[in-house]
């Protein structure tokens, strides 16, 4: 494995098949290369050697392939609404078509390359029949994933990111359901959001699926909860957020002490 000449064909791969000059993919392109970063931070953090650490950084160069084909044909990245699984698709990519060749040679890395993208969005990891080492890097590619989406939130367009504009999350509710959900330290399914202000309150959920204190420590460092709490004025549900906002630092502060 050599992440260098990967990134390079994916690039290639990239122009060959895609709008370069696509908002949606430049976006996706630029998520890409933080999730990467991401994956570097915590294999390092967690202490990885370096066949870990190279195998890391490939599955967060590949984990959102299936994006790229979502953005050209959907024109959304949201998948409650398209009933669109892009890591699925990413997986039949890599390995139906057999374009995992052209990234890692070895076989004996499909297995955990093939679990962890297509795991990596899932609801909740089924760690059944999976080896320590797929267990490992399925955790990695989801809290990269994660923490980038925390990034992402606080500064990248919103209605390129989920199809709602700042003035409809400013002007919507939290339903019961997201409210309980959040309340519970439960991550939201997409297909339970039902207004705009419940998509964002979805994305600061992702707080509760983490799997590394590192991960943590991050999110703290980047201060991306006071971020994503703070980037809208919520004209109609203020209170709630303000209750939200306490149970999320709440909750993070008790996952830096332990």
């Amino acid at each position: 494995m050599n992440f260098e000449d990967s990134k390079k064909y994916f690039e290639e791969f990239l122009s060959k098949h895609f709008d370069m000059n696509d908002e949606k993919i430049t976006h996706k392109m630029n998520h890409t290369y933080n999730v990467v970063e991401n994956a570097r931070y915590l294999s390092k953090e967690l202490d990885l050697d370096e066949e870990n650490t190279n195998l890391a950084l490939i599955i967060a160069l590949l984990h959102d392939i299936g994006r790229f084909v979502q953005a050209t044909t959907l024109k959304t990245f949201r998948e409650d609404t398209t009933n669109f699984d892009h890591a699925t698709l990413g997986v039949k990519l890599l390995f139906d078509e057999n374009e995992i060749v052209n990234y890692v040679k070895d076989k004996k890395y499909y297995p955990i390359i093939k679990k962890a993208i297509g795991n990596h969005s899932k609801y909740i990891l089924d760690e059944s029949d999976m080896t320590k080492e797929e267990i490992l890097h399925c955790k990695i590619i989801r809290d990269a994933d994660k923490l980038d989406s925390f990034r992402a939130k606080t500064v990248d367009d919103v209605y390129t990111m989920a199809n709602v504009t700042p003035e409809e999350i400013e002007n919507s509710k939290v339903t019961e359901k997201t409210y309980n959900t959040f309340k519970e330290h439960k991550t939201i399914l997409s297909t339970d959001r039902e207004t705009a202000l419940d998509i964002w309150v979805s994305y600061i959920a992702f707080i509760y699926g983490l799997e590394f204190k590192a991960s943590y420590k991050l999110i703290n460092k980047k201060d991306y909860l006071n971020k994503l709490f703070n980037r809208f004025t919520y004209k109609v549900d203020n209170e709630t957020m303000n209750e939200l906002k306490k149970v999320a630092f709440n909750y993070l502060n008790e996952k830096l002490n332990q």
